[in-house]
């Protein structure tokens, strides 16, 4: 018999907020997270617009000799894991630290210590690169650092999926628990890539928009939809299996009782374009919950604001759905704060959590022109109606679909 997993805290660095109450307030304004790049100078660039995080000083969230010794995207998972725990009013020193692990993936590690340390190498020779220059960069070190910094001893994993990262990371740290191997799981995704060698090298991939405007330059699902903004940050939550959460006396703010995954088997970048591979994902995803399409009424979708992915998701919707289609709210929080590659799944899944307490389904922000076949509800406007289910969509690049289904608490 496979064990219940709720949510019992969360976290989020983001841009626009830096923990999850601040986040949520700006979700529901249907702020903007979008502005001209500021982290380098992007003049020459062709895109020059990311959703950068703002006003994060390091040395707030955590000690500044360990700060010093993490790159960004490190940093960002260690405060939001430290919200999460604190949230979670988890005690270390009550826990047995081998039952509690960590599942904190990045998509791509540190892009700037590449930059900085091959710029090293050539202008100034092998000796000069730093010491701990593998360390910082390696995307397991996001993993790495939240253990070391929380003394969390049990399993410690990376699932990097390119831009379902963050997604893999909450179903494997489910799974986790589901199955024993861990009582207490801290999970998420981080990334920091807004930098010279991200942009350029999504840029020359024409996935990212070049759209100058703020309030234009991400629209998912529109008609004039012209390629996704990088976003950063981190969304780490913990994890627990229901009677540990209990014996504590834990606040409950969800269930996960579905995770599906699948592969396209495809293209290293565009989706299988019937969608079947991300359907299955979906499909997979409730039949792990033993729930019907029909009682599903709400998805976040990956809704990259990219031309491919918003059409083949769409169908992959109508595949998994079939006649319940009709009957569903689609809406992408990337409307607000960009794509935050391997971090994505992981605020989104906070964002369903909240939609699901609240009884609230944020609108997709600057959603105004329908496209031909990209024709279902993708809430123009906000609604205020009971959520029962969320299932969070992620689809990366090499053909990684995972999807996450949560549940409303009851006993």
């Amino acid at each position: 018999m496979s064990r219940r997993v709720v949510v019992t805290g969360m976290g989020a660095i983001t841009p626009i907020g830096l923990n999850v109450e601040n986040f949520w307030k700006n979700v529901k304004a249907g702020t903007l997270g979008f502005g001209e790049i500021t982290k380098f100078d992007a003049s020459e660039y062709k895109c020059h617009m990311a959703a950068e995080v703002k006003d994060f000083n390091a040395k707030e969230f955590m000690d500044p000799k360990a700060a010093k010794r993490m790159e960004l995207f490190s940093q960002y998972a260690v405060a939001a894991a430290a919200e999460a725990i604190k949230d979670a009013g988890l005690d270390m020193e009550k826990e047995d630290p081998y039952r509690v692990g960590c599942a904190v993936g990045s998509g791509v590690g540190s892009m700037q210590a590449m930059e900085r340390e091959y710029t090293k190498l050539v202008e100034k020779g092998p000796s000069r690169v730093n010491p701990i220059f593998v360390p910082l960069m390696i995307c397991n070190m996001a993993a790495g650092n939240v253990s070391i910094q929380f003394g969390l001893k049990g399993k410690s994993i990376n699932d990097v999926t390119a831009c379902a990262t963050g997604t893999n990371n909450i179903g494997e740290a489910f799974r986790s628990i589901q199955y024993g191997e861990a009582d207490v799981m801290v999970t998420g995704g981080t990334e920091g890539a807004v930098c010279p060698l991200g942009i350029a090298g999504f840029t020359a991939l024409t996935a990212l928009s070049t759209v100058d405007d703020p309030a234009k330059c991400s629209l998912p699902f529109d008609k004039n939809r012209s390629g996704f903004v990088m976003g950063e940050g981190a969304g780490v939550v913990v994890l627990e299996e229901l009677e540990h959460a209990k014996a504590r006396g834990a606040k409950i703010y969800a269930e996960v009782v579905g995770y599906g995954c699948s592969s396209d088997a495809y293209h290293i970048t565009s989706p299988q374009e019937d969608g079947a591979g991300a359907a299955q994902a979906m499909t997979n995803a409730m039949e792990d919950a033993g729930v019907q399409p029909s009682e599903v009424t709400y998805i976040n979708a990956h809704g990259t604001a990219t031309h491919h992915n918003d059409l083949f998701e769409t169908r992959a919707i109508k595949l998994a759905f079939g006649d319940a289609t009709k009957d569903l709210r689609i809406n992408s929080t990337k409307s607000m704060i960009g794509h935050l590659l391997g971090a994505a799944g992981a605020v989104e899944f906070i964002t369903c959590v909240k939609e699901i307490q609240e009884g609230y389904i944020h609108r997709t922000v600057g959603y105004e022109t329908p496209d031909e076949e990209i024709d279902l509800d993708y809430c123009k406007e906000a609604y205020e109606e009971e959520v029962p289910y969320a299932l969070s969509n992620s689809l990366g690049f090499g053909g990684h679909n995972a999807s996450i289904l949560v549940k409303k608490w009851s006993e």
